[in-house]
């Protein structure tokens, strides 16, 4: 095999592995796809709960606060880690008729830990639920 044609070869396995290495780059360092989870407000028990009564999501996410049962229901967000902006998350407006919602967006710079919220009406009789960013 003459020199020409064996640089010829090497020079194609390199470039291939080099496209390889950065298609895989682009691939792996492409941003996850935001989920979308929903909460019902008041569970099919009758009971004055969130449910699921904690929900583990990602930056990015949105969850959707759907009307269920018993309301009127809303969902305001009392706690956070520092430097989460609860009063954009919340929910004050009380929705009434089952089917009912409304989604939150939490940011992709959303600070991880723990947001706690509560049913302004129902928060007595201890309805109240946690997201939690990981």
């Amino acid at each position: 095999m003459k020199l020409t044609q064996i640089l010829k070869k090497l020079g194609r396995s390199l470039g291939a592995a080099i496209a390889l290495i950065v298609c895989s780059w682009v691939f792996l360092s492409s941003p996850a796809i935001a989920e979308t989870h929903t909460i019902q407000m008041g569970a099919d028990s009758g009971a004055l709960e969130f449910v699921p009564n904690t929900l583990t999501i990602a930056p990015g996410d949105t969850v959707v606060f759907l009307m269920h049962k018993l309301g009127p229901h809303n969902a305001v967000f009392e706690k956070g880690p520092k430097g989460a902006n609860l009063d954009k998350l919340s929910q004050k407006q009380l929705m009434f008729s089952s089917g009912q919602s409304y989604s939150t967006t939490f940011p992709s710079d959303a600070p991880a830990g723990t947001y706690t919220y509560y049913c302004q009406p129902h928060r007595g009789a201890g309805m109240v639920g946690k997201i939690v960013i990981q």
